[in-house]
């Protein structure tokens, strides 16, 4: 039968359950400002009953109850939940990182007109218009000059400006790996304290609490999934890599790229292994820094490098006031001394590559005939080498043009003596060398001997820059009757292009008309100085654009849009995860109302069970105390 004293263990039980119960509630109000809290709730569930159903069971009318007891104190959480907040934080934060860079290079391409690269450009070409008309003019000179400094000045700037971008996200980079190393070893901790803790029973409702705040944060900085197998092996992964394992976590390193600007690429510490890292901030900044601000990079290298080339070309054929001929206008800066360009690009003491930039044949054409000749050009890709068929009722122009719309490296004009012309352009494999011809090939005779720049047809006559001395398959090798060809230019020309020192000390070495049969000027010829003026708006322009004004048109479109388009995905991400964390706060958030309401309910249960126990000792007092008086 039940005992005597079963009231005060029904009534003790039940103040421990409400002071528990209150106690909670105070501990949900003293962390309702935490960072990633969720509110718990005391789990309480009937103390099994005095009788079981057997045969030794008194003879009872029904189980006769002993109270309440705590089964557990839960966390209020919807894991599913969880799960899309940090399936969507990641985007969310790529998004946002891409506006916030995009923001800065669009102040660098929104430049004051007067201070613009293409404001420069323009008053550049006007002044070798102006000197075409007045070839003798010291003036027009002194203009083209003054206006050609101003011009490198503002490509200085901007290359500056987007150096600086790409130092910036790069620093960025590193102080990002460095918090992603933080946050997995504190997953690893808090898995290691959770495990004890379940083995002991208890619910680490703060320690959960903490280590998917850590996850939250992780999950904006890269794109991260989360696989619990079981209660001891929590596991976190990269892009389908390991980053966190129960109790060990992996850690990221940078590593230095010597030949990339002082950059540094992300890799696993323990082996060395490149990582790939697609989403959330990180993702972001690696992105912006290897594509976006390198693609700008790139094509104003190949702006600068191509308007300085084509300028050249013409200027040191054409004589100046002084009769002084053969002068470039702008500085070029060859990568290697060697006039073959010979490179040792592995630093064993030996050289092993050739670097050259331009080659140029030896036969005239006319862009209009057709070639006669079938074959197949091959030259370098972005991953691997591409191949362009000509047929013989083909035009040279329509093989230029096929050369030029393939995504191949290389590219092809006719120069003003219309001799075919290839040149290479900046290499989307960051491996690969930018402005180097890497491989220039064909199976016919139209490199051969139609246009004049391989000695032969086949893979024994194909130019390839892997090995020393390359240039030995071009036609008339070591001779000056022999294919030109122009040295590779130091990596960013943007970065040092400037005026040729011959020329801006004594301004009447610019040429603007060609030597007449005594290699001196002609009295108003201004043929040259027309000829260069002309090339704005030539389709002559190696890259995507054909002209130097597309260039300037696109590239201030594509910044624009590429800002716009992360500003819209941005505010996108935003409202998403704004809906998903209001959701997450009306199941986990502590509502302080709600909170003092629960606690005026236990404070009175708690009154209640001690008035029951009052209840009880004076029953029991009566009993023992006063009976039989």
């Amino acid at each position: 039968m039940a005992s005597s004293f079963a009231g005060i263990e029904i009534g003790k039980r039940s103040l421990m359950a409400q002071s528990q119960s209150i106690s909670t509630a105070g501990h949900n109000i003293s962390n309702a400002d935490t960072e990633g809290y969720s509110r718990q709730r005391v789990q309480l569930r009937q103390f099994d009953p005095i009788y079981r159903p057997d045969l030794s069971r008194a003879e009872t009318p029904g189980q006769i109850g002993q109270g309440v007891n705590i089964e557990s104190v839960n966390r209020i959480r919807d894991e599913l939940l969880d799960a899309q907040i940090t399936a969507q934080s990641n985007q969310e934060s790529y998004w946002s990182t891409r506006e916030k860079y995009y923001v800065m290079l669009e102040q660098i391409y929104n430049e004051p007109e007067n201070v613009s690269i293409r404001s420069n450009m323009d008053k550049f070409w006007e002044s070798w218009q102006e000197l075409s008309l007045y070839p003798e003019s010291q003036a027009a000179r002194q203009s083209i000059v003054t206006r050609g400094e101003s011009l490198v000045n503002s490509i200085h700037q901007r290359f500056k400006s987007l150096s600086g971008v790409g130092v910036l996200l790069n620093g960025d980079i590193e102080a990002s790996v460095d918090q992603l190393n933080t946050y997995a070893r504190q997953i690893a901790e808090l898995n290691k304290e959770i495990v004890r803790s379940k083995a002991m029973g208890d619910n680490p409702n703060d320690l959960l609490d903490r280590r998917d705040l850590m996850v939250e944060k992780l999950s904006s900085l890269a794109n991260i999934t989360v696989d619990q197998r079981d209660a001891d092996e929590y596991m976190v992964h990269i892009d389908g890599r390991v980053l966190v394992q129960g109790g060990i976590a992996r850690n990221l390193d940078v590593v230095s790229l010597t030949d990339n600007n002082g950059y540094t690429k992300v890799v696993w510490g323990d082996t060395g292994e490149d990582a790939v890292i697609s989403g959330g901030s990180l993702g972001a900044l690696i992105e912006l820094r290897d594509v976006d601000v390198r693609n700008e990079l790139q094509e104003l290298n190949t702006m600068t490098m191509n308007f300085a080339d084509l300028v050249n070309d013409v200027h040191r054929n054409a004589v100046g006031a002084n009769n002084t001929t053969g002068l470039d206008f702008f500085v070029q800066q060859p990568f290697v001394t060697n006039v073959a360009g010979n490179y040792d690009r592995n630093g064993d003491g030996v050289v092993d590559t050739s670097y050259i930039f331009r080659i140029a044949g030896t036969n005239k054409l006319n862009p209009q005939n057709q070639v006669g000749l079938e074959g197949n050009i091959t030259i370098s890709g972005a991953s691997g080498n591409i191949v362009i068929p000509y047929y013989p009722t083909d035009t040279v122009e329509s093989i230029i043009n096929r050369i030029n719309d393939s995504n191949g490296e290389v590219k092809a004009y006719l120069d003003r003596n219309n001799m075919l012309v290839l040149k290479a352009t900046t290499a989307q494999n960051e491996e690969d060398p930018d402005f180097v011809i890497r491989h220039i090939e064909d199976d016919g005779h139209f490199l051969a001997g139609y246009s004049g720049i391989l000695a032969g047809s086949g893979p024994e006559f194909a130019y390839d820059f892997a090995q020393p001395d390359a240039v030995n398959v071009l036609v008339g090798a070591g001779t000056t009757e022999g294919a030109e060809y122009a040295v590779a230019p130091v990596t960013n020309p943007a970065a040092y292009i400037a005026i040729n020192p011959a020329i801006t000390s004594d301004v009447l070495s610019v040429a603007a008309s060609f030597p007449n049969s005594r290699g001196e000027a002609k009295s108003g010829d201004g043929n040259a100085a027309l000829e260069i003026a002309s090339i704005r708006n030539s389709q002559v322009m190696i890259g995507r654009y054909r002209t130097f004004d597309d260039y300037f048109a696109e590239s201030v479109t594509n910044v624009a849009l590429k800002g716009e388009q992360a500003e819209i995905n941005m505010l996108s991400q935003n409202s998403i995860m704004a809906d998903l964390r209001t959701m997450r706060d009306s199941i986990s958030g502590v509502n302080i109302d709600e909170e003092l309401a629960d606690i005026i309910k236990f404070q009175h249960g708690y009154n209640a069970a001690a008035k029951f126990i009052t209840v009880i000792d004076e029953l029991l007092d009566t009993v023992i105390n006063r009976l039989g008086v």
